[in-house]
């Protein structure tokens, strides 16, 4: 009799994926902290593709240079809201000013954040349009009159030398910018890949993995945004700004690819006690967002597509199409990316021995209509400083002699 109960009992236990400890997993980290790195990959990758105007000379990429600047503002100023909102008391963010904690990677976000916003990006919009912006204060009338007086703090002068100077300084914020955008998301990976209990999160690569996926959004975000801005206002877009676009996007996903790939070669590699949870984790609860989403559709068929459009002189209207599916698969994979990073990296025990599953509330702070409110809140606000900073069809100011 009892010979046949452990018979029983083996085979039922063939059918268990894994058991937990009460109490062992529980998910902190919800929807928003997806979105949260989501969106400051969009930052870096749109001042990225800005900086090749200014610093690295790619003229065909200029007539999205400062929807680039204007599109990486608008997300910046939302990037630290899911933070705000997953904290217990987010009226209390200040504090971090106040009593800084250097040893804290999540504190020290608030200073890299301020940099970057106050002194990089604002400063770099402030210069550029500056010329521009004293010009319209004396053409327009009220409200917009003295709302382009007040940004450009009552300053009246565009002779040569100052619209010299402000290229020059121009230039120079860009080149600074370059790195602040590196540690802005880069840091995001540093502070998953710094856990080093976490078998899912560890690694070397993931400021590096990270970094370029951002690059990949950002750029992405702007060819989606340059093709359907510019046909609504009636206008034509410019197909060597189009395709030079897409050529950097085409190589930063390779990179990226690569470099994903390789951090998972390296996970198996060194196999670890770890790993068979991990497959476990691949297999039963993200095969559909990581194999599916993030790498089927995110990387391979964007991939595949770009190649074909390399390979084939399509005509300008299927390049377009085609271009458009890509930006909005890439979009979904990158996505899709940070959810498995995020999510996925709560979803096993600490003894290894188990999974959970993520239930995502509908209503609430942590629920998917806050997430869906946050990620259309930037291009409501990038509407808003388009209205203010208008980026295309504007003819160049005369100069006056000094």
């Amino acid at each position: 009799m009892i010979p046949q109960m452990t018979d029983k009992l083996a085979e039922l236990l063939k059918q268990v994926m894994g058991y937990i400890y009460p109490n062992e997993i529980e998910i902190h980290w919800s929807i928003l902290i997806v979105v949260y790195p989501y969106l400051t990959g969009l930052v870096a990758g749109a001042f990225i593709l800005a900086s090749l105007v200014k610093v690295f000379n790619v003229k065909e990429v200029q007539p999205t240079y400062k929807l680039s600047l204007l599109t990486a503002l608008a997300f910046l100023i939302v990037a630290p809201l899911p933070l705000l909102l997953h904290l217990g008391h987010p009226t209390r963010a200040y504090e971090i000013y106040l009593t800084p904690n250097l040893h804290s990677a999540m504190a020290m976000f608030g200073f890299v954040y301020a940099w970057y916003l106050m002194l990089v990006l604002l400063l770099e919009i402030w210069f550029v349009y500056r010329q521009e912006l004293v010009l319209w204060s004396e053409q327009e009338k009220f409200p917009m009159k003295w709302i382009h007086k007040i940004i450009t703090l009552f300053s009246k002068d565009v002779s040569q030398r100052a619209v010299d100077f402000d290229r020059k300084v121009v230039k120079a914020i860009t080149i600074i910018g370059i790195p602040s955008a590196f540690l802005l998301h880069g840091y995001v990976g540093f502070i998953f890949g710094s856990v080093k209990a976490n078998p899912w999160w560890s690694s070397v690569l993931m400021p590096i993995v990270f970094l370029f996926s951002a690059i990949v959004s950002g750029i992405a975000l702007v060819i989606l945004l340059y093709m359907i801005i510019i046909p609504f206002r009636g206008e034509k877009i410019d197909m060597s700004c189009l395709d030079k676009m897409a050529s950097f996007l085409f190589y930063a996903v390779i990179v990226d690819f690569s470099l994903e790939l390789l951090d998972f070669i390296h996970r198996l590699y060194e196999s670890e006690e770890s790993i068979k949870i991990l497959t476990e984790l691949v297999i039963n609860k993200l095969f559909v967002s990581l194999f599916i989403i993030q790498v089927l559709l995110g990387m391979i068929l964007p991939l595949g597509i770009m190649v074909l459009i390399k390979l084939f002189k399509f005509d300008q209207e299927l390049r377009k199409l085609l271009y458009f599916v890509s930006v909005i698969l890439i979009q979904l994979g990158i996505f899709s990316t940070r959810w498995n990073v995020v999510i996925g990296g709560q979803m096993f025990s600490k003894s290894f021995r188990g999974l959970t599953t993520y239930k995502m509330e509908l209503m609430g702070i942590e629920g998917l209509i806050t997430a869906l409110v946050v990620l259309v809140l930037p291009f409501l606000i990038l509407a808003l400083l388009l209205k203010i900073f208008p980026p295309w069809g504007i003819k160049e100011p005369r100069l006056e002699k000094a």
